[in-house]
């Protein structure tokens, strides 16, 4: 039976720590973990991640504490920028009602039914689970809430226990930012952000065949979506995109001024942006290759330069 009761309030002076989010929202996880059979450790995993531990401009704004976007909401919503710029979120009057309705999401989802098989102590199985019915794009999601569960020892809450140690507040932890912001740390690899693009970089003892266990993609997914040859030798400090490259650069980027020894490939990399379609916003052949000093396009297309003609004029 869930216990409806009234939360103290917590008035922000400042970010958020996560314990301070697990003292605060704890009740309300085991509470919907006792309706619903979904672990208090997911739920918390969850919310601290994608609603980087309570501060995101999402739960801040909107009390959305769990990055459900509107789909059939017909309450409240508010706009952020997430795959797509200026997407539909769900707002909620309070950020238990975001605790209720993400219980409800998952329930009344089909795609997550299968989870509901699995033991209320499996938070293992839960993270990949929701990572493979596609609750968030990152392939390192479910890595992402596993470590935040252990790290916090948070399945202690499955098991009707509180954790054992709680982190002092002084001690160094990896911060982890919601799976919307800018880098995220799993097993001492960085997980970066750009043009909201998950991306790497590679480090001197990396292959394909070791990136690809460790971040659970398919062999070919690598190569595909950094526009490079199966067989290709990977680079000590090379970019590595973990997710399909965009059409065009994030909005505070509209030109790039080419750089000795940059190729267009350089420059799709650097932005994000699949190489075929630099290619098209700079009215360019596939193959071509700019001159140092070129502008190039990085977000609408290029104009083209209608010839002048000069006339002499009869004075």
């Amino acid at each position: 039976m869930v216990s409806y009761f009234v939360h103290p309030v917590h008035v922000k002076s400042q970010h958020t720590t996560r314990q301070e989010y697990i003292d605060l929202y704890k009740d309300w996880a085991i509470d919907e973990m006792e309706r619903s059979g979904i672990p208090a450790s997911i739920k918390l995993a969850q919310g601290m991640l994608e609603s980087n531990n309570g501060n995101s401009t999402l739960a801040i704004k909107g009390n959305n504490h769990f990055g459900i976007k509107c789909h059939d909401w017909k309450g409240k919503h508010i706009r952020h920028d997430d795959d797509k710029k200026n997407e539909c979120f769900r707002k909620y009057k309070s950020a238990r009602d975001s605790y209720i309705d993400h219980t409800n999401f998952l329930m009344n989802g089909p795609r997550y039914s299968s989870l509901f098989e699995l033991d209320q102590s499996d938070y293992k199985g839960w993270a990949r689970g929701l990572k493979k019915a596609g609750y968030a794009t990152s392939p390192s999601y479910a890595s992402a809430l596993i470590r935040i569960i252990e790290e916090n020892e948070l399945h202690h809450f499955d098991l009707g226990m509180g954790p054992r140690r709680r982190p002092d507040d002084t001690e160094t932890i990896p911060e982890l930012t919601d799976i919307d912001g800018f880098e995220i740390e799993i097993e001492h690899r960085k997980i970066l952000m750009r043009n909201r693009i998950d991306y790497i970089i590679v480090k001197e003892e990396d292959t394909y065949q070791s990136l690809t266990r460790e971040l659970e993609l398919m062999p070919y997914e690598l190569a595909k979506y950094n526009e490079i040859p199966k067989d290709s030798k990977l680079k000590k400090g090379q970019v590595l995109y973990l997710q399909p490259k965009r059409g065009k650069a994030s909005v505070e980027f509209s030109f790039h001024t080419v750089e000795a020894g940059e190729t267009m490939y350089d420059i799709s990399q650097m932005y994000g942006i699949k190489l075929k379609k630099l290619y098209q916003l700079n009215l360019m052949n596939p193959g071509e290759e700019p001159a140092v000093g070129d502008e190039i396009h990085l977000r609408k297309k290029k104009k083209l330069s209608v010839p002048v003609t000069v006339t002499d004029s009869i004075g």
